[in-house]
Formats: C-alpha cells, sequence, structure tokens
C-alpha cells in the first residue's frame, strides 16, 4: 500500500505543486484546503501523514492539530507543519500541541519529501506500522498482508483493516458503532449489521489456520480479539 498524505493547504499553487510532487514520489495524496474538509476527509480514511498549513481559514493549524491530538482515533497520525513561522517560540507551540515536525516556507520539494520519510520511518520503528504478533498469526500493516504459520492468509480490504485494528487493541470490547467508526470511518453512514457481515468473512478466511475463535462475539456488547478462548 502506498503511503496516504493528506496536505491541508489553503493556498491552491502551494497545495497543488506539493501534491504532484508527492504523487510523482509514489505517496497516495489527498488534498484539503482548510480544517473542516480534513475533518471529514480523515473520518473517510485516516491518513498516515499530514502536511498541515499553520495559517487556515477559519480554525487555524495549530488548533487543528490539537483537535487531532485530542481524539484517540486520530492522536497517533504524525503531522508536519507548514510555515512561515520559524520563531524558536512558534516551534514550541507547534511542538507542544504534538507537531513531529516542521518545514519552513519557501521550501524545496525534496527537503519536504525528505521531511515526509524520515517522520514516517519514526513512526514506523516505534510502532506505527510496525508488524503485529499474536500466537503465531502476523498482520503487516506496510506489506497490507497477514499470514499464519508463515502461510499467507487472503483477506478482503476491508477484513484486513478491521483485524488489523482488533488486533492492535487485544482483549478490549468494542461496540458495533465503535467499529464503524474506526474502521470503516465516521463519515460512512452504515447499518450496524455490516460489522456483523465482515466479521463472518473475518472468522470464515481465518477458520483454516484456527484463529477464527480469536474474534469473540461478546453478547450485548460487541467483539473483541482475545486468544483466551474462556474470556
Amino acid at each position: 500500500m502506498h503511503t496516504r498524505i493528506m496536505i491541508v493547504e489553503d493556498d491552491t499553487a502551494i497545495r497543488e505543486m506539493v501534491a504532484s510532487a508527492l504523487r510523482c514520489a509514489d505517496f497516495d495524496v489527498v488534498e484539503c484546503r482548510d480544517s473542516a474538509a480534513a475533518l471529514h476527509a480523515v473520518g473517510d480514511r485516516l491518513p498516515d501523514l499530514i502536511l498541515l498549513d499553520w495559517m487556515l481559514p477559519g480554525q487555524s493549524g495549530i488548533e487543528f492539530a490539537r483537535q487531532l491530538k485530542r481524539d484517540d482515533a486520530t492522536a497517533e497520525i504524525p503531522i508536519i507543519m507548514l510555515t512561515a513561522k520559524g520563531e524558536e517560540h512558534d516551534k514550541i507551540r507547534g511542538f507542544d500541541a504534538g507537531v513531529d515536525d516542521y518545514v519552513s516556507k519557501p521550501f524545496s520539494t525534496r527537503e519536504l519529501i525528505a521531511r515526509i520519510k524520515a517522520v514516517t520511518r519514526r513512526v514506523s520503528v516505534h510502532g506505527g506500522r510496525q508488524p503485529v504478533t499474536i500466537d503465531g498469526l502476523t498482520l503487516d500493516p506496510s506489506s497490507h498482508r497477514v499470514s499464519a504459520g508463515g502461510e499467507q492468509v487472503k483477506l478482503g480490504p476491508t477484513e484486513f483493516r478491521l483485524l488489523n485494528f482488533l488486533m492492535t487493541h487485544p482483549e478490549r470490547v468494542f461496540a458495533r458503532a465503535q467499529l464503524l467508526d474506526r474502521v470503516w470511518g465516521r463519515n460512512v453512514y452504515l447499518e450496524e449489521r455490516t460489522v456483523d457481515v465482515h466479521i463472518r468473512r473475518l472468522r470464515k478466511a481465518l477458520t483454516p489456520y484456527g484463529y477464527e475463535c480469536y474474534i469473540q462475539t461478546v453478547h450485548g456488547s460487541g467483539y473483541r480479539f482475545s486468544p483466551d478462548s474462556s474470556a
């Protein structure tokens, strides 16, 4: 899967220049002109990194960064701030808000791409896209593969995202509405039984490898991932 970068920049010329350079560098790009559009896009699908302009119409970039960091669903998304504010106290404000790095305007796209790669590498090292292994079942977010005992498990994209979320939150019970928000996105309006359909598909895919029982139904509450069959 390509790394998904969201650009939040109200200057059309800058946004289009950056987007073009990132696409040439094989990134998947989403363009937003303000924080409202960005929040809507984040609800559809979480990006791997956000390039965020400080000076935005309406809600500022620094305020939007704080909003993202307060939400568990978006708190781990790395943010690079694009800004003409180069003073030390401005940078401190940004870092206090959870910003991971700064690129000062004007900037070269080569420098920007290098910064993006450096930040995403740091996130990977600290577990943001690190493979998860539980009892011999391995999910690798970077390669978008699941394996059991060295054999690849074939999953659809939705089942992969569902398993990814459950495996990275083991033993926690999630209601169907929570799973819809976290796996499908907050701006996707689906019936809660959609979750049941994809849970059944996920269990069916895991059955040949003996892991279907790890996807547990908690009656009256929702679903959880647990290796403990007595849980």
